[in-house]
């Protein structure tokens, strides 16, 4: 990051108006045009010389491209919305704008919430039958946070975030926070629950669990909320799992208990009926984890389980881990 590259990409009232657009939460590079009123291609031009100045970055998402702020250089960064917001505060025709611009992303953000909420409708009895079967989620949530409240969860992943709820339900006790999903539509879900929450704390990634996007030791605490029986060969995506999280980091599987439910392979996708504890103490083992005592949540026809394990061997030590060495990518 080149001091004279900055001032030279905040010379412009537009890449003024969408880094402190940015400041509030991410956004793609079609919502911007609809909140500045410019085309598309214009825009992404501004998108490009705020990248190339290290104080925005671009992360492609299927056919979208999002831009958030940069998480290089963060001073720099905090100091460019301090000089921004003192702007606002001082100068009567910049504040007008940027409040103009506020009111619009307030309607993209209710546009989200509205996707979200017809997702929820086409798809509410299917996760009602399934809720049905087994402990409320409330407690589910509530035992999960117990069981890691020992230690602090630093920079957290959350692999197969769905609708974002173990993101939302974590952010205000980690550093960080990074919810993955590889449906599109999910993430989009996701998004509208998450975008109350601070644009530097929370990060959404389009990705899959065989293949994580990110750098060997990267996190502290990897999370599976109701996701790993997804997974037709569980060993590798909870290597990729081991091989993302620093040593010593801890791993939370939630998942069900080995049961019989055949209909939830056609009904719901499950690729797996659960997990024995035996079975899930070896996956972890394998995937370079010290597993414990699992814990067991009964109160219906599904049992839920809770299995923790703590990061034993460095990642990139580990045979267990595939994609040892991979750089983060970038879009």
């Amino acid at each position: 990051m080149v001091t004279e590259h900055i001032f030279k990409a905040l010379a412009d009232l537009t890449r003024l108006r969408i880094a402190r657009l940015l400041s509030t939460m991410e956004l793609a590079v079609g919502e911007l045009a609809q909140v500045l009123g410019q085309s598309q291609p214009r825009v992404s031009r501004h998108v490009g010389i705020l990248c190339d100045a290290g104080l925005a970055e671009r992360r492609r998402e299927g056919s979208w491209v999002f831009l958030r702020q940069s998480e290089a250089g963060r001073p720099i960064i905090t100091a460019v919305q301090h000089l921004l917001a003192v702007a606002e505060a001082e100068e009567g025709e910049f504040a007008a704008l940027c409040e103009a611009d506020r009111h619009k992303l307030a309607a993209i953000r209710r546009a989200r919430e509205i996707a979200a909420e017809a997702y929820f409708a086409r798809h509410a009895s299917e996760w009602d039958d399934l809720r049905a079967l087994h402990s409320p989620d409330a407690e589910v949530e509530s035992r999960l946070a117990a069981a890691l409240a020992d230690a602090p969860l630093g920079h957290l992943l959350d692999i197969g975030t769905g609708t974002g709820r173990m993101a939302e339900l974590f952010a205000g006790s980690a550093e960080r926070v990074v919810a993955l999903d590889k449906n599109l539509e999910m993430l989009r879900v996701a998004r509208a629950k998450l975008q109350h929450l601070p644009a530097a704390r929370i990060e959404l990634v389009q990705g899959d669990f065989y293949d994580l996007p990110f750098a060997d030791a990267s996190f502290d605490t990897v999370l599976l909320h109701q996701v790993l029986h997804f997974a037709a060969d569980p060993g590798p995506a909870l290597a990729e799992a081991g091989r993302v999280l620093r040593r010593g980091g801890r791993i939370a599987i939630v998942d069900f208990a080995a049961h019989q439910r055949e209909e939830l392979r056609d009904r719901h996708q499950h690729a797996r009926l659960g997990f024995a504890d035996r079975q899930m103490a070896e996956l972890l083992r394998a995937a370079g984890f010290a597993a414990s005592t699992p814990i067991a949540l009964e109160g219906g026809d599904l049992t839920v389980k809770i299995w923790l394990g703590t990061r034993r061997t460095s990642p990139a030590s580990s045979a267990a881990s595939p994609g040892s060495g991979r750089a983060k990518e970038t879009a």
